[in-house]
């Protein structure tokens, strides 16, 4: 079966809002309540690929997981930095199918010129914790009862990579839309 990793676009909005509403409405993971609509979800999407790197596998023309980087806070120091999500269907977990997305958005981050990524997970989730850290995250601290979602207070750890080394002055951060076509294929050849 044929296996790809590529950019995402709006058209894959539906697609990829039906792997994460299971998230939203049946766990903590997320901290969404309400599955967004269509329209919703899909102007998400494109906002944030209109930047930065938001990434689909697909297995046989199913997309079966994504991931992508978003800005991680508003202020202009912050613009080395992002906040990356990963979402994959249950059956695809163990798999491979997140290391090989994430080895990808990563690959795309330094390209971008990035420095930091950050991520966060709901406490306890050995299976989130265990995985970022093999890709070199480091706990940075947990949010006490920071969130409330099916009936319960929640905890939410916090976890920071290093992308580039910051003893670099940076320059200017590239959108994902300048990266050249053949670095795109070099990155999604490693998967």
């Amino acid at each position: 079966m044929n296996h790809v990793i590529r950019l995402a676009t709006v058209l894959d909005s539906k697609a990829i809002l039906q792997i994460y509403a299971p998230f939203i409405l049946d766990t903590a993971i997320t901290f969404e309540t309400e599955a967004p609509s269509a329209d919703e979800f899909a102007g998400r999407v494109g906002a944030i690929s209109a930047h930065n790197p938001y990434i689909v596998y697909q297995i046989g023309g199913e997309i079966v997981g994504y991931a992508y980087a978003a800005k991680h806070r508003e202020r202009a120091a912050y613009r080395y930095d992002v906040e990356v999500s990963i979402y994959v269907l249950p059956e695809y977990h163990g798999t491979g199918v997140a290391h090989k997305l994430y080895a990808c958005l990563f690959e795309l981050l330094k390209a971008l010129g990035y420095y930091k990524a950050y991520a966060a997970y709901v406490v306890p989730n050995n299976k989130s914790m265990r995985f970022h850290q093999k890709f070199g995250f480091e706990l940075i601290g947990t949010f006490h009862k920071t969130g409330y979602k099916h009936g319960k207070w929640r905890d939410v750890t916090w976890l920071e990579k290093t992308l580039r080394d910051q003893n670099e002055t940076p320059g200017p951060i590239k959108s994902i839309r300048d990266l050249p076509d053949e670095c795109l294929s070099s990155v999604f050849r490693l998967s």
